[in-house]
């Protein structure tokens, strides 16, 4: 059962509040944190990756905020949904108030107490994707007393814990109000303060990252002493860090590096497909002049691109196809099925659209570091046509120039962000969206109706109709649900990958384990 599914079970209207009881969590009696886990990271470390305030709508910050913050609420194993600095929480049965309680004694790795203060400071500074939405719809934030916080909205909102509560977004990532007042954001960028299984210790921006265990963590005391990320873009790198032992996990081992690993006794591949996709945005499709203007091209570079074949060389064929930008397993996803590979009928697309001979589509840029999955869309675009220059790019620059809508050409993108349909319409689609450069009238209509609409069959037809909208108009051009696969070295017992399939990457932190010497 996904969150989401589990999340509309939670939340059933009833003559009082809704009381959400969940179970208590404390730290385990077990032995001191030992030794050292080093993670070779796929791209270069930001330091904007580790401020829950900052997140965009992708699963990398993700990463690091697993290891030094914490949540209300967020996946765990078994657990989707499961309570985390929240110990409860309870919905109005008008849906207008959402009332969260705290679980009482925990410190930031500072020690300044965790307090309602916290919750309310770390949502109005919170400037990530969906920042705007939430604000807006968000009347008031009520500090009751020291462990219970009221969220009070302007109107019955039914996705309000989704775009809050999940890693849809970073606004329910607690971070210390005094301690930010007393440092300045300047200082918490140098020195990031969480509540989360590991503490800051250093950085080198870009390049490493070392974290020390929180033996306090609410949930379970961490079993390793040190986990030292490190930023390595280039995968060969990556694999023979692998190899030699110098790191222990190395994330995103795609194609001969992935097979490579497969085939190594002494290594371990270890896959999830977690809510996620690839896709490839248009965003000159709204320029009048542009040839990805006409439908027609949009569709013939769909049938231009083999996905199978890419599938195969990318992610050992484990990833699943699709023709839409939602993940399949989310709730209210419409399935739909990928085009099929046809070079030929997209060269008479072309055609029709008045270029026989193609034509020249400018830069293709990838989220780094996947400059091999970059230069096969290029190839097979350029099989029928449609030329481009694949651009490389440090991923949290692209970032910056996805959201800033500076990028041209194409972008081919991926994001394992949490939530449900609406959640990805929001950020990707409707016209007020953090990255569409463009949008129709009537899908924000739609959109706008779904999110008033507390009967939950009505708003899946909305939300059905949306996503159909979007196939028929070809506005994106979807690749698959991929298939993560990441090394993992001998010393590793546990790496925590999977534990939760939601999630590409290692987390828990504190559920990770190296072998006894």
């Amino acid at each position: 059962m996904t969150n989401h599914r589990r999340l509309t079970m939670v939340l059933v209207s009833c003559f009082s509040f809704c009381f959400v009881a969940t179970s208590g969590g404390k730290v385990s009696a077990q032995g001191q944190p030992e030794g050292q886990l080093t993670i070779a990271f796929d791209a270069s470390i930001a330091s904007s990756f580790l401020d829950p305030a900052e997140t965009p709508g992708i699963g990398t910050p993700f990463v690091f905020l697993y290891a030094l913050h914490d949540a209300l609420i967020k996946p765990l194993p078994g657990n989707d949904m499961a309570p985390c600095l929240a110990e409860s929480w309870r919905e109005s049965p008008d849906g207008l108030v959402y009332e969260f309680k705290l679980r009482e004694g925990l410190k930031f790795h500072n020690g300044d107490p965790l307090t309602a203060e916290d919750v309310k400071f770390s949502f109005h500074r919170y400037r990530g994707v969906s920042a705007k939405l939430l604000h807006e719809r968000v009347k008031a934030v009520e500090v009751i007393d020291p462990y219970r916080v009221r969220f009070v909205l302007h109107a019955p909102w039914p996705d309000f814990l989704v775009f809050y509560a999940t890693p849809a977004t970073g606004a329910a990532w607690i971070v210390p109000k005094k301690y930010i007042d007393k440092v300045g954001e300047d200082g918490f960028r140098r020195q990031p303060m969480g509540l989360g299984p590991y503490r800051f210790v250093s950085m080198n921006p870009g390049v490493e990252l070392t974290l020390e265990a929180n033996e306090q963590y609410w949930r379970k005391k961490p079993a390793i002493k040190r986990v030292v990320i490190k930023g390595v873009p280039d995968r060969t790198t990556r694999l023979a860090m692998l190899k030699t032992g110098e790191a222990d996990i190395g994330y995103l081992m795609v194609g001969l590096e992935a097979a490579t690993i497969k085939a190594d006794p002494k290594l371990r591949l270890a896959q999830v497909i977690p809510s996620a996709t690839w896709w490839m945005e248009f965003p000159e499709q709204w320029k009048p002049k542009s040839p990805w203007h006409d439908r027609r091209v949009r569709l013939a570079a769909n049938l231009a691109v083999d996905r199978p074949g890419i599938n195969e060389a990318e992610r050992l064929g484990y990833s699943r196809l699709t023709g839409s930008i939602i993940p399949s397993v989310m709730e209210f996803a419409l399935r739909i099925e990928p085009y099929p590979y046809d070079p030929a009928r997209a060269k008479r697309l072309l055609a029709e659209a008045g270029y026989p001979d193609g034509f020249d589509a400018g830069d293709l840029t990838p989220l780094p570091p996947f400059t091999t999955m970059g230069e096969a869309f290029a190839n097979n675009l350029a099989a029928v046509g449609i030329r481009t220059r694949v651009r490389t790019m440090e991923r949290a620059t692209f970032l910056e120039s996805w959201r800033a809508k500076k990028l041209g050409g194409l972008i081919a993108n991926a994001t394992a962000a949490q939530g449900n349909a609406a959640s990805r319409i929001e950020a990707f689609v409707v016209s007020s969206s953090a990255y569409a450069y463009g949008g129709h009238p009537d899908i924000d209509d739609l959109f706008f109706q779904q999110a008033q609409e507390r009967d939950r069959k009505k708003r899946e037809a909305l939300l059905h109709q949306i996503q159909r909208l979007m196939h028929e108009r070809v506005m994106h051009l979807p690749i698959f649900e991929p298939a993560t696969l990441h090394g993992v070295g001998p010393r590793v017992e546990e790496p925590g990958i999977g534990l939760n399939p939601l999630l590409y990457f290692t987390a828990p932190y504190e559920d990770m384990r190296l072998k006894k010497p």
